[in-house]
């Protein structure tokens, strides 16, 4: 039985920052794509999809996909992709398209300019992410110096993705954990960020990322009838592993290759296509 592994990229860097040593920069999303071409069958997500269902995936299949909507996917992450003849889907959450910016980024400020240690950050980040949306909202706030750059994409960067071949999902439109806001908002939330983007790129958008991902903490089965309901065919959780024919189309498992080095890379992807989800 062949499986599908699902990447989660978040950013890209134009060089590498200390204070956010699991993201990649140009140089090593390069060697990352150059490995992954060498070693795997990389297809469009929807391609690989299709090829779930029919059970015609080819052996090692990946797809790639990126969460958010950083601006960096655009300048730095697609000339990479499209160098090594590579797609990859991008599901945004548009309420931070065109200068908006998320409360985690307003924490990495802080941080920054407080020249906290990354361990100090990330228990930062763990401590504010559970929080009520509004709280959490705007505690990031009151901890950012002003902002001095856009991090988000524009609209205009998002159809220059679908220009160039790449596919769009939905992420919601604020980005709330939906387990911890009440259902009608949530439902209204995944709405709008879906009619958000298809306004933007004049096409029908079909798959959704569950914000954190994490099925019973992040999202519940409600939730998953409401992605349903809402017209999407596939969507996509951060459980680590690899999909198989009998997975849920809905709940698809995705993971972040963390690791720097290539071999090490190479060895996480290996590891989890041993465990069908």
């Amino acid at each position: 039985m062949n499986r599908l592994s699902i990447l989660i990229y978040h950013r890209v860097l134009l060089r590498p920052d200390p204070l956010l040593p699991s993201l990649p920069d140009v140089r090593r999303f390069d060697r990352q794509l150059s490995l992954l071409k060498r070693c795997f069958h990389v297809l469009p997500l929807s391609a690989a999809l299709r090829g779930l269902q029919q059970q015609t995936l080819p052996p090692r299949a990946v797809a790639i996909t990126f969460d958010d909507g950083y601006a960096d996917n655009a300048d730095f992450a697609l000339p990479v992709l499209q160098r090594h003849g590579l797609h990859a889907t991008f599901f945004i959450a548009s309420a931070y398209l065109n200068g908006g910016q998320m409360w985690n980024d307003d924490v990495i400020a802080h941080a920054r300019a407080a020249r906290l240690a990354p361990q100090a950050l990330d228990q930062l980040l763990q401590q504010l992410k559970y929080q009520p949306f509004e709280d959490r909202q705007r505690t990031a706030r009151a901890l950012a110096p002003p902002r001095q750059r856009d991090l988000m994409m524009t609209s205009a960067q998002v159809q220059t993705l679908v220009q160039a071949g790449m596919e769009i999902g939905a992420h919601t439109y604020r980005h709330p954990i939906l387990a911890a806001v009440p259902d009608a908002e949530a439902l209204a939330d995944i709405r709008h960020g879906k009619h958000v983007l298809e306004e933007i790129i004049q096409l029908p958008v079909t798959t959704f990322a569950y914000p954190n991902g994490k099925p019973g903490a992040d999202y519940h089965q409600r939730h998953v009838d409401m992605v349903r309901a809402l017209g999407f065919t596939s969507a996509f959780s951060t459980v680590a592993g690899a999909a198989y024919e009998g997975s849920d189309l809905l709940q698809l498992p995705r993971f972040t290759p963390w690791e720097p080095d290539r071999m090490r890379f190479l060895l996480r992807l290996l590891a989890q296509r041993r465990v069908a989800v």
